[in-house]
Order: structure tokens, then sequence, then C-alpha cells
């Protein structure tokens, strides 16, 4: 009883390409009557939902937004009420008083220091320009133009 086997594709030499051809393919396919109205019908319900899917990805895409919104609108109020409980306070008030609008309780000295940092720390561009103080000339715009008009005229530049 030998039995008929199937050639091994291992037989076949890898140089050897299997052609497809086409023709043979789509000449085995069958459609009934049964396949071509289910077929029309699968493509009728992917045009009619298509449209419907993308309105609601659509409107997911809204929805969260509008969540976001409305989460970052709670978080402010809540902020705003615990400066509204802040204000609420004596102590809080009453150091905002002295801080912002230096109030003093009756019987306190306040000092107050204007320039309380040392000469030598300043920076470099803070330091003074010259020791002479110039008085500038109030006439500014006339002094521009001039001084415009003047280079653009100029046919030498002259060194000082």
């Amino acid at each position: 009883m030998d039995r008929p086997t199937a050639p091994s594709s291992r037989s076949r030499p890898r140089s050897e390409k299997r052609r497809v051809d086409v023709r043979d393919w789509v000449g085995g396919v069958r459609i009934s009557g049964f396949m071509g109205i289910m077929l029309g019908l699968v493509v009728l319900a992917a045009l009619v939902l298509v449209p419907t899917v993308g309105t609601y990805v659509d409107q997911r895409q809204q929805i969260a937004a509008l969540e976001e919104s409305v989460q970052a609108t709670r978080d402010e109020v809540a902020e705003l009420e615990a400066e509204r409980e802040r204000w609420n306070d004596e102590a809080y008030i009453t150091a905002q008083a002295r801080e912002r609008l230096y109030y003093m309780r009756p019987g306190e000295v306040v000092y107050l220091v204007a320039d309380d940092v040392p000469g030598g720390i300043l920076a470099p561009e803070q330091d003074p320009i010259s020791d002479e103080v110039e008085e500038a000339k109030p006439d500014w715009m006339t002094q521009l133009l001039r001084s415009v008009a003047e280079a653009g005229l100029a046919r030498t530049v002259v060194a000082d």
C-alpha cells in the first residue's frame, strides 16, 4: 500500500519562483445572488455608519475639551474660595495691611530702609556713568532730526 505523497516543498529549488495566475484565482470566485445582496448591505452599512462614527468622535473630543475647561474652572473657584477664607481671617488682614500698606499699631515705630545695599556690591550696570550732572537739551526732536539729516548728507566720515 504505497500512498502517493505530495512533493515536498523542500525538494524544490529556491531559485524557482511559484507564479500565481490571477485569472485562475478570479475565475474560481463565484458570487451568488445572496452573496451580492449581503455585500451590498455591508457597503451600504459602511456608507451610513462612517459619517456617524466621525460625528461621534468629534463630539467625544468636544466633550473632553469641555470637561477639561470645567475642571480648570473648578480649580480656579477652589483657589478663589481659599483666598476668600484667608481674607476672613483677622490675622491675615492685619499682616497684609502691614506688608502692603505699611500700617502700624499705635505706639509702634516703623523703619523703612531706602537703600540697604552697600556701595561696593553694586552691579556694573548700576555704577554711576559720570561724576558730573549734565542737563539735557529740552528740544530733543529737533536734535534727532538734525542728527539724521547730517548723517544722511555727510560725504566723508569725520573722526573726532
